[in-house]
C-alpha cells in the first residue's frame, strides 16, 4: 500500500557536470538531452534514452545533495535578481482578485440547474495554478519589454480563459473516467449525470471561446484554440496504448504534453504575444510553460502512488484503475518485465492493480519519474532566466520548485 508521505525531498536545484541541451522545439516533448545511439549504430530506443538520462542523473547526485546548490533555482533565500523570496501565489493574486466571480460573470446562463453545474468547480477552492502562472508570465514579459509593471486587461482575460478551459476539461475527463470525486467533493457527473455533465463542460468551453474572441487578436485566438485541439488529441492518446514497449514512453510524454502542458505553454505564449513583439520572448514563455507543465503532470503521476486520498482530494492509484501506465509504471516495467502483460491488458484482471502498485513501490519507478520532472523544471528555469530580472521572473523560478515539492 502506498504510504501517505514520501520521505525524501523533491527539488530541482541540482548542479550538472555540463549543461545539456533542453527538451527542444515547441513540438517536441521528449526529455532534456541529445539523441543517443546504441551499439551497432542502431538508434537507442526512446525509453532507454530517458532511462539512461535519469539513471546517470541519480547516480551522479545522491539524495543528500538535492538541496539548494544553484542560484538559478534557489528559492529559500535570494533569487538571481537579488529579491528575497516572495510567495508566487501571493504575488500572482494581486492581479487575480475576484477571479472566480469574474469567471461566473462569463457564464451567462438563464437555466438554474445548468448555471449551478457550470459554476460548481468555480468555488474559489482550487489552487488557480494556471492563472497564477499566466499573470506572473504577463508581468515578467511586460517588464522585460518596456519595464511596464501593469498587467493588461487582455492578459488578465487569458488567465480567466485558461482556468475555464482547464475546468471544462476536468468536467469532461470525469465523465470519460466515471470519476466520483474531485477536489474533495462529488463530481458533476455523479451529482447530475453524465449527459448533463458533458453539456456543462461544453458550455464552459463556449463561454471561454466568447471571452477569447472579445480579445480580438487573431494570433492569440489561434494559439489558444490549439489547446482545445491538443486536449482532444491527448484524450485519444490516453485511450490507446503501444504494444512496442520502446514506443510507450514517447506516447506517454506526448499525451502528457497535450493533456496538461499545452494549456500552460500556450497560455504563457499568448500573454507574451500581447505584451511583447519579440518572437524570442514568445518562445521563452512557451518553453517555460511546456517544461513546467510536463513536470507538473509527472509529479502528479508520482503522487498517485505516494500520497493519501484525503490529501489529493481524489482516490489514489486512480490511473492504474483506469488502465493507464504512467511514468512510475513504465520505469518499474524495466525491473519487472511481467508488468508488460498487465499494461497491454490495461490492468483489467483481478489483482492487477494491487500487483502493479507493489511492483512500482518496490522499483525505482517513482524516483526515476521524479528525476525526469527535475530535469524538465531545470530546463524551465534555464528558459525563464533569459528574461530581465524581476520579482515576477523570480517567482516563476520559485514556482518550478513548488511543482516538485508539492504533496497534493
Amino acid at each position: 500500500m502506498a504510504s501517505c508521505r514520501w520521505p525524501w525531498r523533491r527539488c530541482c536545484s541540482w548542479r550538472p557536470a555540463a549543461r545539456s541541451p533542453g527538451p527542444g522545439s515547441p513540438g517536441r516533448t521528449g526529455p532534456p538531452g541529445p539523441p543517443a545511439a546504441a551499439d551497432g549504430g542502431v538508434q537507442m530506443s526512446y525509453f532507454n534514452l530517458v532511462k539512461s538520462l535519469t539513471s546517470a542523473f541519480s547516480n551522479r547526485y545522491s539524495m543528500s545533495r538535492f538541496h539548494h546548490t544553484t542560484s538559478a533555482a534557489c528559492c529559500c533565500s535570494k533569487t538571481r535578481s537579488g529579491e528575497k523570496y516572495i510567495d508566487p501565489f501571493k504575488l500572482g493574486w494581486r492581479d487575480l482578485k475576484d477571479l472566480y466571480e469574474d469567471i461566473r460573470k462569463e457564464l451567462v446562463i438563464s437555466t438554474t440547474e445548468l448555471k449551478e453545474m457550470s459554476e460548481y468547480y468555480f468555488d474559489g477552492k482550487g489552487k488557480a495554478f494556471r492563472p497564477i502562472i499566466v499573470v506572473l508570465m504577463a508581468r515578467a514579459c511586460n517588464i522585460h519589454h518596456n519595464n511596464s509593471r501593469d498587467v493588461q486587461a487582455d492578459q488578465r482575460s487569458i488567465a480567466l480563459i485558461a482556468e475555464m478551459i482547464h475546468t471544462a476539461s476536468l468536467v469532461h475527463d470525469d465523465v470519460i473516467d466515471d470519476a466520483s470525486s474531485r477536489r474533495g467533493k462529488h463530481t458533476v457527473n455523479k451529482i447530475w449525470g453524465e449527459k448533463k455533465a458533458v453539456l456543462a463542460g461544453d458550455l464552459i468551453l463556449s463561454a471561454a471561446s466568447i471571452a477569447l474572441a472579445r480579445i480580438g487578436n487573431t494570433t492569440v485566438v489561434s494559439i489558444l484554440t490549439q489547446v482545445i485541439e491538443d486536449l482532444v488529441r491527448g484524450e485519444f492518446l490516453q485511450l490507446g496504448s503501444k504494444e512496442n514497449e520502446n514506443e510507450r514512453f514517447a506516447h506517454y510524454l506526448e499525451k502528457t504534453f497535450k493533456k496538461t502542458a499545452s494549456l500552460i505553454a500556450n497560455s504563457c505564449k499568448a500573454v507574451s504575444v500581447l505584451g511583447c513583439p519579440d518572437p524570442a520572448v514568445h518562445e521563452i514563455a512557451y518553453q517555460y510553460g511546456k517544461n513546467v507543465g510536463i513536470a507538473f503532470q509527472l509529479i502528479d503521476d508520482v503522487l498517485d502512488f505516494t500520497s493519501c486520498s484525503d490529501r489529493m482530494g481524489k482516490p489514489t492509484s486512480a490511473d492504474l484503475k483506469l488502465g493507464l501506465a504512467t511514468g512510475p509504471v513504465l520505469f518499474a516495467c524495466q525491473q519487472f518485465p511481467e508488468m508488460n502483460a498487465m499494461i497491454m491488458r490495461r490492468f483489467s484482471l483481478p489483482g492487477d492493480v494491487d500487483r502493479a502498485q507493489q511492483y512500482v513501490l518496490q522499483s525505482d519507478g517513482v524516483q526515476q519519474t521524479t528525476y525526469l520532472a527535475q530535469r524538465y523544471c531545470h530546463e524551465a528555469v534555464r528558459e525563464i532566466s533569459k528574461l530581465r530580472p524581476s520579482p515576477e521572473r523570480d517567482a516563476l523560478i520559485q514556482l518550478s520548485e513548488i511543482v516538485l515539492t508539492r504533496d497534493k
